[in-house]
């Protein structure tokens, strides 16, 4: 991950340790990913049987692999654009080069 934004300047990292907290809004994301999976598989006929439950874990465990880069990078965008005070988006600003 860029360190500077290199159309605008902005500093990524606002302090040491800050993205950090992005891996609880990937944690987040990742329970959020495993309940609708798990809601979708009971709905079209996996029912929650003693004999079915090692299929409900390799169904999770595989959608959290697939998943996971996606929830590494969209957990640094929420962290960075959603849940960070006094950052906003500024389309107008550009780098200043000499």
């Amino acid at each position: 991950m860029n360190e500077y934004c290199p159309h605008c300047g902005l500093k990524f990292e606002r302090e040491p340790g800050y993205f950090y907290v992005a891996m609880f809004v990937s944690y987040a994301m990742n329970v959020a990913e495993m309940i609708t999976i798990s809601v979708a598989a009971y709905v079209f006929g996996l029912t929650l049987e003693y004999e079915n439950l090692w299929y409900f874990v390799a169904i999770l465990i595989g959608a959290s692999v697939i998943f996971s880069p996606f929830n590494y990078r969209y957990a640094r965008m929420i962290l960075l654009y959603w849940l960070s005070p006094g950052l906003h988006y500024e389309p107008g600003r550009k780098l200043k080069r000499n």
